[in-house]
């Protein structure tokens, strides 16, 4: 079993989930690059362990059941355990996602990523944190998600486009964090939601003003919260987002 503390990123091969590796591992930590995309997967592995990360490559669609118990057997293997977890992979969904134009698929698809796949990849991987002696769980959320900011009279400007399957997903992710911080109280795993901030990646056409690092900063923070930390909260860098 490995003495070094291990991780998981989900969607790591690119923007936000590979800064979040690239954190991790400057920590000096053994992380998984989770990824469905073999080509991508790797080169980012290969990236990773040219600065010097001990990472390694999990073969990983959060949308596929049996994909995701063998990404669990993997690090089992490899490790007996996982110390940190970080579901970060998310889609957008596309266009348009009005209300009353989006097509009823979108939703179902965007749930499917952004919050069924955080639940069965969580599940699969509870075994392996309750061998760990500081387990912690983070869910890449938004502020997008964020209920007060979305029906405030400055909507248009804080809450971001209207978006009724992306926008909805990060709030039945928080909600969904919310029953896990419940069930799991009590048992040292700790486990909150990241606010990245609005960062220029592909799933927004780049158009964000902060970089992967800097929305990667809050994923590292809450994966090495002390034992006494926070759990079931919603943080960004400046502090606990509104709900």
């Amino acid at each position: 079993m490995s003495e070094r503390t291990i991780a998981l990123v989900t969607g790591a091969n690119k923007g936000i989930g590979y800064e979040i590796a690239a954190g991790l591992g400057a920590l000096g930590w053994s992380v998984g690059v989770g990824a469905r995309d073999d080509g991508r997967r790797t080169a980012a592995v290969e990236r990773l362990r040219a600065a010097g990360v001990d990472a390694f490559g999990v073969p990983l669609d959060v949308t596929d059941e049996v994909g995701v118990a063998a990404a669990a057997r993997l690090i089992e293997d490899r490790a007996g355990r996982l110390d940190v977890l970080v579901n970060n992979a998310a889609i957008a969904g596309g266009a348009p996602q009005e209300p009353s134009r989006v097509d009823p698929a979108t939703l179902r698809t965007v749930m499917e990523t952004n919050v069924v796949g955080v639940v069965r990849v969580t599940n699969a991987m509870l075994p392996l944190l309750r061998r760990s002696r500081s387990p912690r769980i983070v869910n890449m959320s938004s502020s997008v998600g964020s209920l007060t900011r979305q029906s405030g009279p400055d909507a248009e400007r804080t809450a971001g486009p209207v978006a009724v399957a992306y926008a909805p997903s990060k709030t039945f992710l928080n909600a969904v964090t919310l029953q896990y911080a419940r069930e799991l109280s009590g048992t040292g795993i700790l486990i909150n939601l990241g606010c990245p901030g609005y960062v220029a990646t592909d799933l927004n056409g780049f158009r964000g003003v902060r970089t992967p690092e800097q929305g990667a900063a809050i994923a590292v923070r809450l994966a090495t919260l002390p034992d006494d930390g926070p759990t079931g909260g919603f943080f960004a860098d400046a502090g606990e987002v509104a709900w």
